[in-house]
């Protein structure tokens, strides 16, 4: 895993304008003392009899002396912010903003090292997510590259078998190109839901039975149970869409259940609205991590001791929110005694209105 870089902050010095809270309160201060201190030269040279011919030159020398000191301090974050952006431009995002002051200019400072710092967190998710899809990638593909040459050199036959197995890592690259490309629509406003009446109990019969391969595919023994109260409960929603909210949501449970584990798919009619629940018999997810697992790369960390990442690509969950707000409804972690509650929530009624979801 890619390390982030540690943030340069420089040394904190204080400027003799930092208890002034308003920048244009130190101008004025600025230009006072500027003028004090001249008018103190003159006086003092006219007291010691100097003549204008040398009191005027130490009097400007002093004003433009006391002006930069004062000034120095006012600008120095906005020196720091054009050095630091030069350097943002180059890819490094460990330079911080010394922002000592209570102004306009200390603010800045401080929003622009906030700024930095999200930049530098976008930045070590992207080379994460580069990483974790290059992996994703290079074992199906590998697969595949092995199997074939067995076959074209005489090794093995295309025996049913052996056909299978290229065709669950087929699957298995399909379903990554297809979070790839569904991660580009995240932020557009142009997909359109198809929506139909779909009855309850057999979205769960079709969810079931693709998990099933899912799971023979990864070599996992788990078993699947569904209950639908009422049992003739329907929803009116985009199927093909929300097949995929459950295809990753039951995906991640068959990853972390125990050999023998159950899965269980459970949808109540609940006011206006029909509660779905899938729950597996895993390490369940960290209260900590609950809110941030459906950020796009972001791989959470489990409940168990161990606390090791969820795995994947991080795009599973974060698409699975981004295909219930489609919707108007929501997903997330519910408590559970034991292993792991998804939680979605969706209308009943046919959407009046799609507003743009946010990822």
């Amino acid at each position: 895993m890619t390390v982030a870089p540690t943030p340069k902050t420089r040394s904190r010095v204080s400027q003799p304008l930092d208890g002034f809270g308003s920048i244009k309160l130190k101008i004025g201060v600025l230009v006072t003392a500027a003028v004090l201190v001249t008018a103190a030269m003159v006086w003092i040279g006219l007291q010691n009899k100097m003549g204008p011919s040398r009191t005027l030159p130490l009097a400007v020398a002093a004003g433009l002396i006391i002006t930069q000191v004062l000034a120095h301090g006012m600008t120095r974050p906005l020196r720091e912010m054009t050095e630091a952006a030069q350097a943002m431009a180059k890819g490094e995002y460990g330079v911080k903003v010394t922002a000592t002051s209570n102004d306009e200019v200390g603010e800045l400072g401080r929003a622009f090292n906030t700024m930095a710092e999200d930049l530098a967190g976008a930045d070590q998710l992207r080379r994460e997510m580069i990483a974790n899809v290059s992996h994703e990638l290079r074992t199906p593909v590998a697969a595949l590259q092995a199997e074939l040459e067995n076959m074209v050199d005489g090794v093995s036959e295309p025996d049913p078998e052996t056909l299978e197995l290229l065709l669950a890592q087929t699957r298995r690259l399909s379903r990554l190109v297809t979070d790839i490309l569904d991660l580009s629509r995240l932020e557009s406003d142009s997909v359109r839901l198809d929506l139909e009446e779909v009855a309850v109990a057999g979205f769960f019969d079709d969810a079931v039975a693709a998990a099933r391969l899912v799971a023979s595919g990864l070599g996992k023994s788990v078993k699947f149970a569904s209950q639908v109260k009422p049992a003739d409960l329907t929803m009116t929603v985009d199927e093909g869409r929300l097949h995929q909210v459950m295809a990753n949501l039951l995906s991640n449970a068959i990853r972390f259940s125990p050999p023998g584990g159950l899965i269980s798919l459970r949808a109540v009619s609940s006011g206006r609205q029909i509660q779905i629940d899938v729950l597996d018999q895993g390490p369940g997810i960290a209260v900590t991590e609950r809110q941030s697992v459906f950020e796009r790369f972001a791989r959470g960390k489990t409940a168990s001791s161990s606390g090791r990442a969820t795995g994947g690509t991080g795009l599973g969950l974060a698409i699975a929110r981004w295909a219930v707000r489609l919707h108007n409804g929501t997903i997330e972690v519910a408590d559970s005694p034991e292993g792991c509650d998804m939680r979605v929530r969706l209308p009943k009624a046919p959407l009046a209105k799609r507003e743009k979801p946010t990822a």
